[in-house]
């Protein structure tokens, strides 16, 4: 487990995965991130799929490949680039497990960075292979709701930025798994650029909103001055998610650059819909803040 930390807040990362898994507001002591058995992940990193891959697989040049929800990263320990006890950077490079499911030549590197408002998540992925690269990128950090325990789940609202967007999201259906129908309806939970929250909203699982023009997401709630804001400026979707049927006391708030596929569609790799494409011996890089009070 590697840690940093600034005068406000210590962070904690798990070399597995890349994982964070504490996020402490020093002087409230509390936890920003989620800590419970009923769902035992804290904010796993989503590469290089999103959500479910239709049978579990995709084609890449003729051939079926496994690919896992979410892909593999979360499940691979990553190596310690740099940790000068503030910004930790971790990597990934492509080795025998990964090249099960995705025969490509790549290196992940997860940097995190602690500021004055909280911490910064960056990635960058470099192609390493003599053919292009497809991926999905994304993150699925659980915000404990209530926070500090101020006030109840219900008592939380999103709110959108800016404020005079037309939110849309994708249909899901379970088959009993998650994936989009293909179609994109009103976001029905919305009120103008708010959602107040309730665990009936996600009885069909996970909310992806289209990001067309967000550039963040702000959780809040009268019952308590504290606040999380997730900026979104480099993903293009992002996700809202709970344990369905659970009352769960989290809230996921995913940046996704990526999409899970549309049930009864396998795909081939390099035409996945949202996937990022990079050229050989290229670079991409993503990042998002997430900032506190």
């Amino acid at each position: 487990m590697q840690k940093i930390e600034n005068e406000r807040f210590i962070a904690e990362i798990n070399e597995r995965g890349a994982e964070l898994t504490h996020l402490v507001n020093k002087s409230g002591n509390f936890d920003y991130i989620w800590n419970d058995d009923l769902w035992p992940k804290h904010a796993p990193v989503l590469f290089p799929a999103i959500g479910r891959s239709e049978n579990d697989a995709y084609y890449y040049q003729g051939k079926e490949y496994e690919m896992p929800q979410h892909g593999f990263a979360a499940d691979q320990v990553f190596e310690i680039e740099d940790n000068d006890g503030i910004k930790l950077t971790l990597k990934l490079n492509a080795n025998e497990a990964t090249r099960r499911f995705y025969p490509f030549d790549f290196t992940l590197f997860v940097t995190f960075e602690l500021t004055d408002e909280g911490l910064v998540l960056s990635f960058k992925i470099e192609n390493q292979t003599a053919e292009q690269l497809s991926f999905s990128i994304g993150s699925h950090p659980a915000f404990n709701l209530p926070i500090n325990g101020e006030g109840e789940f219900e008592d939380y609202t999103v709110t959108f930025e800016p404020s005079n967007l037309d939110l849309k999201q994708y249909k899901i259906v379970k088959t009993p798994n998650p994936y989009r129908s293909g179609d994109v309806i009103d976001l029905k939970a919305a009120k103008g650029s708010q959602i107040a929250l309730n665990y009936e909203m996600f009885d069909d699982g996970l909310i992806i909103i289209q990001n067309d023009g967000i550039k963040g997401v702000l959780i809040s709630s009268p019952k308590t001055k504290h606040q999380i804001h997730v900026s979104l400026d480099d993903f293009r979707y992002v996700c809202l998610w709970t344990k369905e049927g659970a009352n769960a006391k989290f809230l996921c708030v995913e940046p996704f650059q990526g999409l899970p596929d549309v049930a009864g569609h396998e795909v081939e790799l390099l035409e996945k819909e949202a996937n990022s494409i990079l050229d050989p011996g290229k670079t991409r890089e993503f990042s998002y803040d997430i900032t506190l009070k």
